[in-house]
This record gives structure tokens, C-alpha cells and sequence, in this order.
């Protein structure tokens, strides 16, 4: 039992937060791409990926693992984000550091999806059992390209006005 589920319900729960982190953060990446904020999907990115590395350490275990690393790597990411989007409001330099962090948050978790799809796959499993044979690296490493460029992209062409701004125009 994990906070009154069973581990399989829990399970489930994890990795529904993590899918709808993973869909919700690439409308989000490409929203920005597109010059675009897109708040709700926004909001919904970044709370389901936060919930996503919070509830990875609800999971019985005996000393700390890859995937709490990166989870920790994530909350510390969104730690940034968070407050670049709605403390700072996107003003100067947090429009950046709210981009990067929003890329690098989706990131951790396509890689996770990645590691785990290694891991549960049987046809994946089978080209890289111990996930250090070219397959997955190959894999892990396209990713990352992706993720470079996307980031990048979004960089350039989110020029989006402070929220506060926004308001006052209205």
C-alpha cells in the first residue's frame, strides 16, 4: 500500500501523470515555438510533471536510484520555472529561464519514458538489456538532439509580453 493504494493502483497513477506531462508539455513546447503562452496547458504541464517526480518517491525503495535523481534533477528545474512563469510574470531574462526550464522538465520525463520503455518493452529489452548497448544510447541521444533543437527554437521565437503587460493592455 502506497498512501492508501495499492502499489499497482499507484503505479497507474504515476504513470497517467507522466503521460499527461509528457502530451501537455509538448503542446506547451510547441505552443511556444508558435509564439504562443497556451496557460491552461501550461498549468496542466507543469503541475503533472511536478506531481509526476514528487510521487516517483512514493515508491517503496532502499536507497536512492537513478530515477530519484532525476526526479530531484526535475524539482529542482521546475523550482526555477515555476516562479520564472508566474512570479517573475516572463519579464527580461525569466522569459529564457522559463523556456529552457519548461524544455528541460519535459525533457527528464521523455528520457524516464525512454529508460522505462527500455525496460518494458520486450523488443526494446531485448536490444539493450542492461541499457548501455548503442540502441538505447542511440535512442537517448536523438532524444536529446530533439530536445536541443526544440529548446532553441523556442528561445527564439517566444516573444511573448509580461502577463502583467497583457493585463493592462485589456
Amino acid at each position: 500500500m502506497i498512501l492508501g493504494m495499492s502499489t499497482a493502483t499507484y503505479t497507474v497513477l504515476h504513470v497517467v501523470l507522466s503521460l499527461l506531462g509528457i502530451v501537455s508539455g509538448f503542446v506547451v513546447i510547441f505552443g511556444l515555438i508558435r509564439n504562443r503562452r497556451l496557460d491552461s496547458w501550461t498549468s496542466v504541464f507543469l503541475a503533472s510533471t511536478a506531481l509526476t517526480s514528487i510521487s516517483g518517491f512514493g515508491f517503496p525503495f532502499e536507497h536512492l536510484l537513478p530515477s530519484h535523481k532525476v526526479g530531484i534533477v526535475s524539482l529542482l528545474v521546475l523550482a526555477v520555472t515555476i516562479p520564472a512563469r508566474y512570479v517573475f510574470h516572463l519579464t527580461g531574462r525569466w522569459r529564457s529561464t522559463y523556456v529552457v526550464g519548461a524544455a528541460i522538465a519535459l525533457y527528464l520525463n521523455v528520457f524516464v519514458f525512454v529508460v522505462q520503455a527500455f525496460l518494458k518493452v520486450p523488443a526494446l529489452k531485448a536490444l539493450a538489456p542492461t541499457q548501455t548497448e548503442p540502441p538505447f544510447v542511440v535512442a537517448q541521444l536523438m532524444v536529446l538532439a530533439v530536445f536541443i533543437a526544440l529548446s532553441v527554437l523556442a528561445v527564439k521565437r517566444f516573444r511573448d509580453k509580461p502577463v502583467q503587460a497583457m493585463a493592462r493592455a485589456a
